[in-house]
Formats: structure tokens, sequence, C-alpha cells
């Protein structure tokens, strides 16, 4: 099926992942149409016969929240708001999170407790379904009231404001919705306020980032188990029998993968001459099994997230009344993208140490990986440069969300920062893929010093595959472009199972 009905049924990662990776479109369910609009005519009514104030409805927002706006101005107070707090700068976000965005807004939308029109909604889909994705910047954001500038940014092509790309281009809004044949949005009654508050930046990059991290996870395993037998290191620590009497979920999973990445290896076979290896391989279960431990609790975090609505103020047709509340504070966000962040870099420093022991000049391996060394140097610097990129890591890994600056004149108090945790956690996964990638290199030139030998069938044929692409280091060459080929060879490496 090419088109992904929203529904209120719960969606995975995993089904966001099928929806972008299989290019299909989405579109409302009857359920999720009826839903926008009884809420949508609810809220009109309600505003009828109203004269209290309710929040971001009928007054100014923040700390202007206690300044009444009579009802021939509630539009414009909408469309005021978007414009207003269209204060986004520095990078642009990927058009690929623009993209996740786009979806997760619509999907938060269509629960019926945010009242805005169905015409709105529908754009937002058309934006998706022709690729028209709005130009949103990376800073902004203070991860409370919602993530209030990314997702002004976000709104403004709705009003024929702003730019977008569409056909491989940057062009004005205005442009683009006169060559598609649509009038701008006229946003009513608390629109403004349901597109802007929202976690959807911080979910984007959540899940984006947690999709990608599924497949390093794996990658990660299968690299460190080359790496141990370039290493001529002992499949011991892996035994079953230890695990089970620490039985993190993690854990055993990991030493369980190793049992079978390594099945029927020559070269973890061998009689071994070392009694222990360094704890970058005797404690792979423990080091990567933490950190699969951690993405689960982040990937349990997202899952409900994006199932939620995180407006405000939300509308409960059924009981008759609209509540302000926080839904839009991201905090439960802002601390699984740090845990996150953490444990990616650990996977980072632990992959660095492993090449460096391998370049070492230990267990029968040349220094550097390279025959005369002295003449060449081999793989001396690639290792400095994952030294490099793991230290970075380690800077970015320091938590945003332990900080918090007052805002709106006090009284948007306490703030997540989930936004800059969001920014930074993505940076740790990419530069993640670029550590591993240069421990590979090694890994796989290491191995090649315990032939005739040979791995496992798996692991002698991901080898090969790698080999294609990255020759063995006979002598002296620029390794920028060996580092650079060995990284898109694990960005387009295609796994069924990342589990």
């Amino acid at each position: 099926m090419n088109t992904h009905y929203i529904t209120s049924d719960v969606i995975s990662i995993e089904d966001i992942n099928q929806i972008i990776y299989e290019g299909k479109q989405i579109a409302l369910s009857e359920e999720a149409t009826l839903n926008i609009e009884k809420c949508r005519a609810y809220l009109d009514k309600k505003m009828q016969n109203n004269e209290k104030p309710i929040y971001g409805i009928n007054t100014g927002f923040g700390s202007l929240c206690n300044v009444i706006i009579s009802d021939e101005n509630l539009s414009k107070l909408q469309e005021n708001l978007v414009k207003s707090h269209a204060c986004g700068t520095g990078d642009e976000v990927p058009q690929e999170i623009v993209k996740l965005m786009l979806l997760l807004k619509i999907q938060s939308l269509s629960y019926g407790h945010s009242g805005v029109q169905l015409q709105t909604v529908h754009r937002l889909i058309d934006f998706y379904n022709n690729d028209i994705l709005p130009i949103i910047y990376t800073q902004g954001s203070l991860g409370a009231s919602g993530d209030l500038a990314p997702l002004a940014h976000l709104s403004l092509p709705l009003l024929g404001e702003g730019e977008v790309y569409y056909g491989g281009f940057r062009q004005p809004s205005h442009k683009v919705l006169e060559k598609m044949g649509w009038k701008p949005i006229i946003l009513q009654s608390k629109e403004g306020l349901a597109l802007l508050n929202g976690t959807q930046f911080m979910s984007a990059y959540g899940v984006y980032s947690l999709i990608k991290v599924s497949k390093l996870s794996y990658l990660a395993d299968v690299i460190a188990a080359i790496s141990l037998e370039g290493f001529d290191g002992r499949i011991e620590p892996f035994n079953e029998l230890i695990h089970m009497v620490r039985p993190h979920k993690g854990q055993i999973n990991t030493a369980r993968r190793f049992n079978d990445l390594l099945e029927g290896s020559q070269i973890i076979a061998q009689e071994k001459k070392h009694v222990q290896d360094p704890y970058s391989f005797r404690c792979i279960p423990q080091v990567h099994g933490a950190s699969k431990d951690a993405f689960d609790y982040a990937k349990k975090t997202f899952k409900t997230e994006i199932n939620s609505v995180t407006d405000n103020p939300n509308i409960f047709i059924e009981s008759d009344i609209i509540i302000s509340g926080g839904n839009f504070h991201g905090q439960p966000l802002a601390l699984a993208l740090d845990f996150l962040g953490i444990a990616v870099a650990e996977l980072g420093s632990i992959s660095e140490r492993r090449t460096y022991q391998l370049i070492s000049g230990l267990r029968d391996l040349p220094p550097f990986l390279v025959s005369n060394p002295g003449l060449n140097s081999g793989f001396m610097i690639p290792q400095y440069t994952a030294a490099s990129i793991a230290s970075q890591n380690k800077q970015l890994a320091t938590p945003a969300s332990i900080d918090s600056i007052v805002s709106s004149n006090g009284q948007e108090d306490h703030v997540s920062m989930g936004a800059n945790a969001a920014t930074k956690t993505l940076k740790i996964v990419e530069n993640l893929e670029r550590i591993l990638a240069i421990e590979l290199m090694n890994a796989s030139q290491a191995i090649e010093f315990r032939r005739p030998l040979q791995s496992s069938d798996f692991l002698e044929m991901f080898l090969k595959s790698f080999r294609d692409e990255v020759p063995l280091v006979t002598e002296d060459r620029i390794l920028h472009y060996d580092i650079e080929k060995a990284i898109l060879f694990l960005n387009s490496f295609q796994i069924d199972d990342v589990e």
C-alpha cells in the first residue's frame, strides 16, 4: 500500500521508518477527519457564547496571558503569533527531519484535542506529499513552550510566508502556493497556538537519531567482532553463563549476537597465547549492552511522545472543558535525548580504544598495521582522527537538560533545553558512524595478518563487501579517501533485522 492513513492507532518508530523508506503518501482516515471536525465545531460553538478568557484563544501568549483579545481580532492574533515567533537562526534543519516534523505534527493534530481546521491539516499533508519542505533553523527552541521558533517556521508557508524547498530549489512560499493553485490558510482561533505548541522538532530529531542508532548499534557489534578476530581475542567473555548471572537485556543480547557472528570462525577457535583481553574487547557485552538498554529507554519515550497531543490548551469535547496545561514541556524528551547521546558516545569511546589496541604492535600485529613500518606510517593517523571525534562526542554528551533559563518575563520559568539536546545528539550519532568506519578500516587490515585462517562465513562476506569499496593498504596512501568510502559503506549497508 502506497498510502499511510493517519489514525489513532499507535504508531511506532519502525512504522515511521517504513513510511519514510518506502516513500508513502499520507492521508487522514475517516476517524481522524471526524476527530478534527468535531473538535473545531465544538470550539467554534464554545466561542460564540463565551465571555471568559481562555488562554491562547482569546488572550495573549506567555506572560501576556492576561491580555484579553476581542472577537474580531482572534484570527489576527493567531497570524501574529506565527509571524512573531519565527525567530530561528543557525544551520538549516535537514530536509529529512523537516519532513518528519510535518508527519508528527499532522499525527498530533489528528486526535481531535487541538481545535484546528480540517483544511489546515490537509494543507500540511499537501506539503508532506508534494515534498514542499519549509525552511527551519536549528537554533531558537527552549524545548518548553513547545518548539516555538522551529514550528513557527514550519507553519509560515501555510500563510504564504517564509521559504520552502520545492523541486530542489529554495523558493518563497507564496510563489509555490501560486504554482500549486492554493490560497493561504486564514487561521482561526487557537490554530496558531496548536501549530506552534508541540514537541515535533525534538521528536523528529529523536526519531531520526533512533533510526540511525538502531543500525549503528548493530554495525558496532559486527565491526567489534572483526576487531576481536584481528586482535586474536578470546570467545570466553561472551559465554552465556557469565551474562545469565548478570541478566541485563542488552548485555545478554550482545553476547548472543557475538556468538552468532563468530560461529564457525577458525580464528576465534585457535588456541590463544594470552589469558585475558583488554576491557575494550573483554567487556563488549557489558558496554555495548548498556548502550542498547539506553536506546530501548529512549525508544520507549519517543514512542509515547509521537502518539501524544503536545499543544496547549487541550480540548476535551466529552467532558465539555478546555484545559491549559503543560504537555508542550520537553523534559521527557530532553532527558531521553541526553541519555541517548551519552550511550552513543560510549559506543564511539570503546570503538576508538579497540582501534588503538589494533595499531599498537601487539599479538604479532605490526605497528600501525602496515608492512615496513617506519617507511610507512600505516594506520597511525586514522586513530588520531577517531580520538579527536571521540573526544568531541564526550564534550557534546554533556547534558543539555540540566540547564534552564527563565523566559517570557518569568511566566516560563523552567525550560527543558531539549532542542539543544536533540541537535547535539544527532551530531554524536553522525560522529559515531565516522569512528566505526575508522575501526572497520583497522579491523579489516588487522585480520589479514591472521591469514590463512578464516573468520565466520558472515564476517568474511561482510569483509569482502567492504574490500570491494576499500582495498587493503600495502603502502602509505591518502587515507582520507578510505575513511570517506568506509563511512559511505556503512551508510549504505542494508540490514534486515536491527533488533
